[in-house]
Order: structure tokens, then C-alpha cells, then sequence
């Protein structure tokens, strides 16, 4: 993959600065990138497309690609959201607004560049190919009139549809969407079609209903539509040279998902989140235009479309919702099917309320989702204490691992309360027209209540069963779920706009174990920002707390609230004061944030030396564990038979599977009521090798009654400092 150009060079920030002068400087961006005038005529573009372009300006970004929205704030990057990043999914839509108005972006050399070198996989492969992306790449290429020939090699290799992971789907359906990518990108490279595979010509055929739409899931399955799926399949028959079949029946389809308020929502009467939304809009009016159809109420179309406007001179994906590029785009492209782009619109939505000020007598807590629920509970609480988390919610723990981990902390005085963060593994959801999904049953709860008990093993619930049998008892016993993650766009709308409308999801996941970013790789997510919060999901790996302690340090989720008690938590899931942070090696050292309202990140940020991580000689991770083992120390390793056991762990990077992967420091000396003491390695190895522990461990087998007291020194391998840890502690 190619690389992306490198940032600070003076050329570089002089590119961008030109270009934001260049917005400013300039009167009316209309009159520079308007249309070419029409025989003669001099055409006036209307003002509402001027202000949308200065909108979309202050999207760019120093690479020369677009975010998701503008402002400042951390180290002079662009805040807003806390996105500080360029994408490609907002750029192609920045790209496509510009085509939509028929003008031309900025710097357009050096935006096909970042097209061509920015794919989301650039931070990390994920283990499926994304074709939309490609997809994004290659359309975007073509509306800035560059070459995209290149992605030949990729777009021929796509011959056969895909088999999904059977641990997410159970019958292996891919995503529709990124599947006929094979078709769409095929016909805007100008490749024959004709390499396609039967079976992919019969997969096409399989998922399109007998009323013209399109799913997820085959026909035979049963289950409508859904309108995204439709436009994509309607998309490939046309580079099929087969667009009009069955036209009457998906006109007929397709008019009956409009609602009251003029737009569309993603199926008639859908069981599962009937809302309109920008996107299925979109999806409408393109499908009904390319079969020469119309929607049945045309200006009520109009006015939906109209009310996204915001006074920002963006569209939002609904009423209200802030303006994002992707809901630009499809607002536009929407309006172009309608011909009703060069409307003198009315204006703007005003600027919505300011929310009233944050509450003075808040602060910033920590909580790790999902982490370590087994090994030491004593290096979980040494964990806490030293990196300031004081909700630890693990992981599919046992109720007494919990209880045994709360006692330490609490004859520790350390302010650290443990909850139930558990991944129902084998619970399985059944959605008609999609298919059947995993990854679906992420709780959190207070430790020690009766939340209901897990599906996992059970038939495939419906949403409807899923709701009764699991939600409403985890809500009853103030739990909630956490959405982890999903490549299926459209079941992923479906199911967040049903949690926004009548409740399920609590919060989204963004960083995460094993994907740096979801919403990197599954940037419709960002869609429902400000809606429901973002957190971090650890997904804890491993045997013991200790080796996953690059990812306990390297991301987490802060929330205001006024005690860091479970109850604060709900309250700022409530609120929506709520933020996720990253900053580590997959970063790059830089601070990712996602979530909360400018408001509460500007609180955060004000606040930084309470709870970050880096550069903060009052919150370090530790570099040694001394634990005192005895025979009934359960869940410690090394745990004796008769005696106590001194056991010493080393810092170490570790693997995203829970392992000791590099050493960050080193043993040096073991110190027992002031004699040096012996210390034996203890460094087991898997199945392949690698280790699966690594510690010194030093046996007292009949030690004095009394009071005892053990110090251990270690050496940090980069720095050379030494580090020391004293533990008392009595026979």
C-alpha cells in the first residue's frame, strides 16, 4: 500500500495554508467554482451552495484530505468531534459535493493524491477485504477526472463472491454491499464483466425479492428489502445491462417507504428502526430515478431534505442531527435526483440551542470496559491504582474473582469499584433479510446483581425475543449494552436506529483490542455521534491482567460525573458525557478522542493531568509487580501448596492475544528482610511457541511468624533507571 505523504514539511503546511487563505479571500465561493455559464448566460448559483462550500472548507485537513468536522483544539489539531484525522469516507463525500454542484475542489492534484494513498487500512489490515473503500477510491478518482486504471489488478481480482467468518454470521452471507463492488467498480474502470463468475451472477439473482428489492440474505430466506441493498443491486444490474427488470415492482416498492415527513426509511413498515434518514432518502430517489419512477409525494420529499440544512451550512442525516459530509452528500446527490439542486432554498435550520454549561462540581473519571476478569485480581487493582481507573468493568468474570478483586482494593483504600463487563459469546441474533449475527450481547452491569442470564447456546433470537428474554432484565438491574461491532451497514442502521427510537444500545464502541478504530474501518458509525456515546471496548485477551497492559494503558473511556460510583456512569451514558481516548504505539503517540459534545471535551481536555497516561510523571504504568502468593490466593499463578511464594513480573509489551511479547524492564535483585534472596524464572511457552508467562518467583517454604518485608529492583531496559518495590507482609 502506498504511503501517505509526510506531514510538517513547509511546502506542505504552505499547501494548506493557500488553501485556507484562498476561502477566505475570496467573496463568494460560488462565483470561483460555478458551473460554466449556460449558452451565453452567466449562471448564478444560489447562496445556500456558496455557504455549503465554506462549510466544506473548514473540513480540510493538512494532508489534504477532509474530516468529519471542523474547529481547534488539541495541539493546534482540529477538534469538533475529537477527529482529528483525515478519512476517505468523508473525503469522497466532500468530492462528491463538489461533483453534485459541478465545481471543482481545491487543490485538486493533491486530493486525488490522498485518495490514492489514504485507505482506512493504512493504520491496520483487518482480516476481510472492505471493497466500499475501494469503491471510494476509484469513484472519487473519477469525478476529480484522475486516472484510477490502477485499481484494475484489485477490481479484476474480485471474481466470486465471498464467504463471511462463520463465528460473525452463521451462514457465512457476506456483505451485499461490498460484494457487488465487484460490479460497480468494474463499470466505472470500464472493465468487461464478463470474468464474473456464474455463481456470483447467481448470488446477485438470489437476493432480490419477487416485490424488486434487494437484502443481505437470499430471497429463499424470507424477509423484505432494504433500501441501501436495493440501490446497490440495482447498481450491478445496470452494469449488467439489465437495470428495468422487474421496474414496476420496485417503483412500487420502493414509493411505499416513504413516510409522513417526506422521507424514507429503510423498508415498508419495517419491524426494526422505521425512521427516515438522509441515507435511505437517497438510496430512494436514486433507485426510483434510474427505473424512471417518482416518489409518491415529491415536495414533501423536498421538505425533508430541505429541514437537514443547518445553520453551518452543512446537513445533517436527520432533523437536528449536526451536519456531516456524508449527509451532505447524499442530501445533494438526493436533490439532483429530485432536480431540485439549483433551488433557491430557504434558509437554514437556525443554530441549534447551546446546551446549558456543564455542571461545576463534575469531574473526569475513568472506566476500562471489558477488562481482565481473571488471573491476579491483585495486579488488576495494581493496574487501577496506578493508571487512575476507577470503574474496572471485566470481563466474563466469576462473581467471586470480582469479589476477591474489590476486597483487595478496598483493604488498599484504593477508590476502585469492579463491575461486569461480559461478551456473551455464542448468542445469536436473527434479522430477517440480513441474516443471523454474533457479537451482538455486550453487557456491562453493577457486580453482585441479577442482570438475566445469557442466550449464548440457545436458538437465534428474534430482536423482538432478544429485547424481552436479555435487555429488559440487564436494564432492570441497571445494566446496559454496548453495540461492538458490525461490517454490515445496514443491519447496524437498523438496529441503532431502533436503540435511538425505543431503546437497546447504550454507547458504541470505537477503540478497541484487535481494530485500532471502528469507526475507521466502519465510518457510518460517525453518523450517530452526539446520539448515542462512544467508549472504548478493552475486549480483554489473555490469562492475566499484567499482559494486556499495553492496551489497559494505551486507550479507555473518561465520563464526568460527580463521584465515580456505577450510578455516575449510567448518568453520563445519559448525558452523553462521555469520551474515548487513545494514545500508544497504534496511534503513533498521537491522542485519538471520540465523543461528547465539544463541551465536555473541552472539560476533559482542561483536566488532562487527572487521567492521561503519557507524559505525566503522576500517572505511570507500573514497570514491577511483587505479589505475595499463599496457598489460597486462587487465581495468582505460582500459587504454593504450603509457604508463600514471592512472585515478580516484569513490565513488558505484549501481544493483542494477552501475551509477553518484548520486555520494557528487566530483574535485577530480590531483597528478604534485608538478605538477598534467590529468585527462580518461571517462562512457559505455548503451542508455538511464544511465552505464555514470564516471572521470578522466590519460595519461602517456612517462613517466621511475624512481620516480614520483601523489596525487589529492576532495571528499565531503555533508560537504564532502576526501580524499586517494597511489600510488607505478615505470617
Amino acid at each position: 500500500m502506498l504511503t501517505k505523504p509526510a506531514l510538517g514539511s513547509q511546502a506542505f503546511r504552505g499547501d494548506f495554508m493557500d488553501r485556507r487563505g484562498f476561502i477566505k479571500s475570496v467573496g463568494g465561493l460560488c462565483a470561483v467554482f460555478a458551473r460554466p455559464p449556460a449558452r451565453g448566460a452567466e449562471a448564478v448559483r444560489p447562496a445556500w451552495q456558496s455557504q455549503l462550500c465554506a462549510w466544506l472548507e473548514s473540513l480540510a485537513r493538512d494532508d489534504g484530505g477532509y474530516g468529519w468536522d471542523g474547529g481547534y483544539g488539541w495541539d493546534g489539531g482540529h477538534r469538533g468531534s475529537g477527529q482529528t484525522r483525515s478519512h476517505l469516507t468523508p473525503t469522497f463525500a466532500v468530492i462528491g459535493c463538489y461533483h453534485a454542484l459541478g465545481q471543482e475542489p481545491p487543490q485538486k492534484a493533491r486530493l486525488a493524491e490522498f485518495v490514492r494513498t489514504h485507505h482506512p487500512f493504512e493504520i491496520k489490515k483487518l482480516e476481510r477485504e472492505l471493497r466500499v473503500f475501494e469503491y471510494q477510491q476509484i469513484q472519487s478518482l473519477r469525478w476529480l477526472g484522475q486516472d484510477a486504471s490502477a485499481f484494475g489488478r484489485v477490481v479484476r481480482g474480485w471474481k466470486s463472491p465471498s464467504l463471511y467468518p462463520a463465528a460473525y454470521e452463521r451462514h457465512r452471507y457476506p456483505v451485499f454491499q461490498n460484494e457487488l463492488k465487484a460490479f460497480t467498480c468494474r463499470a466505472l474502470l470500464g472493465l468487461p464483466l464478463d470474468d464474473l463468475s456464474g455463481e456470483f451472477l447467481a448470488y446477485l439473482d438470489s437476493r432480490r425479492r419477487d416485490n424488486g428489492s434487494f437484502n443481505n440474505a437470499p430471497a429463499a430466506d424470507g424477509g423484505d428489502g432494504h433500501v441501501l441493498n436495493t440501490w446497490w443491486g440495482l447498481e450491478a444490474l445496470a452494469a449488467l445491462g439489465r437495470g428495468r427488470e422487474k421496474a414496476n415492482e420496485t417503483v412500487a416498492w420502493l414509493r411505499d417507504g416513504q413516510l409522513s415527513s417526506g422521507g424514507f426509511t429503510h423498508q415498508p413498515r419495517p419491524a426494526i428502526g422505521g425512521v427516515e434518514d438522509v441515507a435511505y432518502t437517497w438510496a430512494a430517489l436514486r433507485s426510483l430515478r434510474q427505473l424512471q419512477g417518482a416518489p409518491a409525494d415529491r415536495e414533501g420529499c423536498l421538505r425533508f431534505l430541505l429541514s437537514l440544512r443547518n445553520a453551518d451550512g452543512g446537513f445533517g442525516g436527520r432533523p437536528g442531527w449536526p451536519s456531516n459530509p456524508c449527509a451532505a452528500y447524499y442530501a445533494l446527490d438526493a436533490l439532483a435526483a429530485l432536480d431540485a439542486l439549483d433551488a433557491d432554498l430557504a434558509p437554514a435550520a437556525p443554530a441549534a440551542k447551546r446546551e446549558a454549561a456543564l455542571p461545576q462540581d463534575l469531574n473526569v473519571f475513568s472506566i476500562q470496559i471489558e477488562a481482565h476478569g481473571k488471573g491476579s485480581p491483585r495486579e488488576a487493582v495494581a493496574l487501577a491504582s496506578a493508571l487512575k481507573i476507577h470503574l474496572w468493568a471485566a470481563k466474563n468474570a466469576e462473581p467471586q474473582w470480582l469479589a476477591r478483586a474489590q476486597a483487595i482494593a478496598d483493604e488498599q483504600k484504593t477508590p476502585l469499584t469492579f463491575a461486569v463487563a461480559n461478551e456473551e459469546y455464542g448468542t445469536w441474533l436473527d434479522v430477517p433479510g440480513m441474516g443471523t449475527y454474533s457479537h451482538t450481547s455486550d453487557i456491562m452491569a453493577p457486580a453482585g446483581v441479577d442482570f438475566g442470564g445469557s442466550l449464548a447456546g440457545q436458538q437465534a433470537a428474534t430482536w423482538a425475543e432478544f429485547r424481552q428474554r436479555r435487555l429488559r432484565p440487564l436494564e432492570q438491574a441497571s445494566g446496559r449494552l454496548i453495540w461492538q461491532f458490525g461490517e454490515n451497514e445496514e443491519l447496524t442502521r437498523m438496529l441503532l436506529d431502533e436503540s435511538l427510537e425505543r431503546g437497546g444500545f447504550a454507547a458504541i464502541s470505537s477503540f478497541h483490542f484487535g481494530n485500532p478504530d471502528f469507526t475507521n474501518s466502519e465510518p457510518f458509525l460517525y453518523g450517530y455521534r452526539l446520539k448515542l456515546p462512544f467508549v472504548a471496548l478493552q475486549d480483554a485477551h489473555g490469562n492475566e491482567p499484567w499482559w494486556f497492559a499495553d492496551m489497559t494503558t494505551g486507550f479507555r473511556t473518561l465520563f464526568l460525573a460527580r463521584e465515580p460510583t456505577w450510578q455516575g456512569w449510567l448518568e453520563a451514558l445519559r448525558q452523553n458525557w462521555v469520551v474515548a481516548v487513545r494514545h500508544d504505539a497504534v496511534s503513533g503517540q498521537q491522542t485519538w478522542m471520540h465523543g461528547g459534545t465539544a463541551d465536555v471535551q473541552d472539560f476533559v481536555l482542561s483536566r488532562a493531568d487527572r487521567w492521561q497516561w503519557w507524559d505525566n510523571p503522576n500517572l505511570r504504568r507500573p514497570l514491577v509487580s511483587l505479589v505475595v502468593v499463599r496457598p489460597d490466593d486462587r487465581w495468582e499463578a505460582g500459587r504454593p501448596e504450603a509457604g508463600l511464594t514471592l512472585r515478580i513480573r516484569c513490565a513488558w509489551h505484549n501481544t493483542t492475544q494477552g501475551r509477553p511479547k518484548k520486555p520494557i524492564a528487566e530483574f535485577v535483585k530480590l531483597v528478604v528482610d534485608g538478605q538477598p534472596a534467590a529468585a527462580q524464572l518461571v517462562a512457559p511457552r505455548g503451542k508455538n511457541g511464544g511465552l505464555d508467562d514470564h516471572y521470578h518467583q522466590c519460595h519461602l517454604a517456612a517462613p517466621a511468624t511475624g512481620h516480614h518485608t520483601a523489596t525487589v529492583v529492576v532495571r528499565e531496559i531503555d533508560t537504564g533507571r532502576e526501580i524499586t518495590q517494597t511489600v510488607n507482609f505478615s505470617v
